[in-house]
């Protein structure tokens, strides 16, 4: 018999877990990192406009696929429905090895900077980072609904962290305009491109993941579109006023010597008691980015151990809790094992997002193949701007692919290497194991959030 999971969030939950991961690390950590790279601040403020704009390609996108297909794993059930269960597979293989466990460790290991920075100890930050995937792990294991609720909780002050830094921006009026005249560039646009990208790219990432909890959403023919749609934009427009408070406060010459522009922002508006204030949003942010990441995570890998393509012990669920155990510890194992081989925030984002974005690029593929293929389906939802978006989205995954093997070969070549290893895994697999099963039966109990 099937597996399945319990039909128990609502539009405030999955949202919640969205938002959860979208906000995390990244909106305290790149900003600092992308003023090493470009001097002029409109064009940094159009690079975050940019990002947020070809997400929301993808969350257009991904909406029509998640209404057709409301069931556990987001990309990887595109990818399996619209070009085949080898191609799922190989992002399934990758996604295992390389971009959960890497996305995962990264966020958590800014939790783990500022847990140091708060207690004003030199604990090596991998214990802590480890530490918090596994509690937040053995948290998930015990039910949906528990995780749904602390998603509720960590997301509501992720966002009002944010806002208040813009509010307080606004108000104090601390802020000098001619920090906005540009500069000397560090090194040339093209150059920047790729690691400017793969930041915020990296920091809008989780507008893909209500797709993956997707079976456990009520209604998500009606429920997903708005989350994915709202959801994107509403992280965008706030995303760009951060970024805009930032530069207000602190020049971009000053950002090039911190790790984390966030400190410095609040240390401006409130004096430097702030310092510790901010310290606790992000440990705040970071915890609640891990959390969500962690219940996506796991759902992914459980579908594609559900359908016979990893080991089915993976897809078991637990009787009492109704949740996929055994991959959220596997997960979890994974997580820490790249936490300790690693460690450095820059190489697990830029591992991350070379090889996730080549897989968003195939899945959003998956829609034209499928309006071509399956025109017959019913689909709850069209994708706005048919087939641009679509096409756009593509190309620019596309783009991005080439940008970072050409910036970075060192660590984008090994990450392309497993995942093209995939392929010839694929076959051995199917050799080997049990045919995929059918898909498990929709359910839909009544929502709880």
């Amino acid at each position: 018999m099937k597996q399945t999971l319990q039909r128990s969030i609502g539009t405030l939950g999955g949202a919640s877990i969205m938002i959860g991961v979208m906000i995390g690390s990244g909106i305290f950590r790149t900003p600092a990192s992308i003023a090493q790279e470009l001097s002029s601040p409109a064009i940094i403020l159009l690079f975050w406009l940019g990002g947020g704009m070809l997400c929301l390609f993808g969350a257009l996108t991904y909406a029509e696929l998640a209404t057709m297909y409301p069931q556990s794993g987001g990309v990887y059930v595109f990818l399996y429905k619209g070009l085949g269960p080898c191609v799922a597979f190989v992002f399934g293989w990758s996604y295992v090895l390389i971009t959960q466990p890497l996305a995962l460790s990264a966020i958590s290991v800014v939790f783990a900077e500022h847990f140091n920075r708060l207690l004003r100890i030199e604990i090596d930050t991998r214990i802590p980072t480890c530490a918090v995937i596994v509690g937040l792990t053995a948290w998930n294991a015990t039910g949906i609904e528990r995780g749904t609720h602390l998603a509720v909780i960590l997301t509501s002050a992720e966002v009002l962290a944010l806002a208040a830094i813009v509010a307080a921006a606004l108000i104090l009026m601390k802020g000098d305009a001619s920090h906005f005249v540009g500069g000397a560039a560090p090194k040339p646009l093209l150059a920047a491109l790729a690691p400017v990208f793969a930041a915020i790219l990296w920091t809008y990432d989780g507008w893909s993941d209500a797709a993956a909890v997707a079976e456990e959403v009520s209604e998500p023919q009606k429920r997903l579109p708005r989350i994915f749609l709202l959801g994107t934009a509403g992280i965008t427009a706030l995303y760009v006023a951060v970024n805009a408070a930032y530069i207000w406060l602190v020049p971009l010459t000053e950002m090039r010597g911190t790790d984390t522009v966030a400190p410095l922002v609040m240390e401006r508006l409130v004096g430097p008691a702030a310092a510790t204030v901010v310290t606790i949003m992000i440990l705040v942010s970071t915890l609640g980015a891990t959390h969500s990441s962690i219940i996506i995570g796991s759902r992914v890998t459980f579908a594609q151990a559900r359908d016979g393509l990893l080991f089915r012990f993976l897809a078991h669920v637990h009787a009492k809790y109704r949740t996929p155990t055994i991959t959220l510890w596997a997960q979890a194992a994974l997580a820490c094992l790249a936490t300790w081989t690693l460690g450095r925030f820059e190489d697990l984002i830029s591992g991350f997002v070379f090889a996730i974005w080549i897989f968003y690029g195939l899945a959003a593929a998956a829609v034209i193949v499928l309006r071509i293929r399956q025109p017959a389906v019913p689909r709850p939802y069209h994708c706005w701007g048919y087939p641009i978006v679509p096409l756009l989205f593509i190309a620019a995954a596309a783009t991005m692919t080439v940008l970072a093997i050409h910036d970075s070969p060192r660590t984008t070549v090994p990450a392309l290497a497993i995942l093209l290893a995939g392929i010839p895994a694929y076959y051995l697999w199917q050799a080997l194991a049990n045919p995929p099963a059918d898909p498990p039966p929709p359910e839909q109990p009544h929502a709880r959030y």
